[in-house]
């Protein structure tokens, strides 16, 4: 059975604006390389699998880095929930109708950890009890306003990680309550 991670970077008060928030330092860069390497899949809502579309198509300016990361994420299945998209690019498949049903099945029929990114996808995933792990990656930045890591109320969590993933980025991991 897989587990569903819901992950993201946030500023200190909260808010995952990637645009805003910059990229992320080597070392944390170099992190979720790894970590996108190791997942079995990932879950989308439609803004942020539009937004990570990004990596489907080479850059000259790119590094070393930016194509190594490219490469995990193209070769990982994706599902991206949405009623608005007619099609998603290559190996991605699209959940329109039922998606809860959708993701129950993907959960009890997959090994691994499979990442759950976006959070209104992850609001409604932490409502039918689906979420098994939380992980807020914080930056050393205060944006004052935005779309929140918690697209809702805050479900009851219990802390079972703190982890210095670099040095301005740090992991706190939650499971709920």
């Amino acid at each position: 059975m897989a587990k569903l991670v819901y992950g993201l970077s946030q500023s200190l008060d909260g808010y995952v604006d990637h645009m805003k928030l910059g990229p992320p330092a080597p070392a944390a860069f170099r992190h979720f390389v790894e970590l996108v390497r190791g997942l079995t899949g990932s879950i989308y809502g439609t803004r942020t699998y539009e937004i990570m579309r990004y990596w489907d198509e080479d850059s000259p300016d790119w590094d070393a880095d930016d194509r190594e990361f490219a490469v995990a994420w193209r070769s990982q299945p994706k599902w991206v929930v949405s009623n608005s998209l007619k099609f998603v690019g290559p190996n991605a498949t699209l959940v329109a109708d039922d998606f809860e049903k959708a993701i129950r099945k993907l959960k009890a029929d997959l090994p691994g950890e499979i990442e759950v990114a976006g959070p209104a996808l992850a609001q409604s995933l932490t409502e039918a009890g689906l979420i098994d792990e939380y992980r807020l990656y914080l930056r050393p930045v205060v944006l004052g306003g935005g779309t929140p890591f918690f697209a809702g109320p805050r479900p009851p969590l219990h802390l079972v990680a703190s982890d210095l993933i670099a040095d301005d980025l740090i992991r706190l991991t939650y499971v709920p309550a």
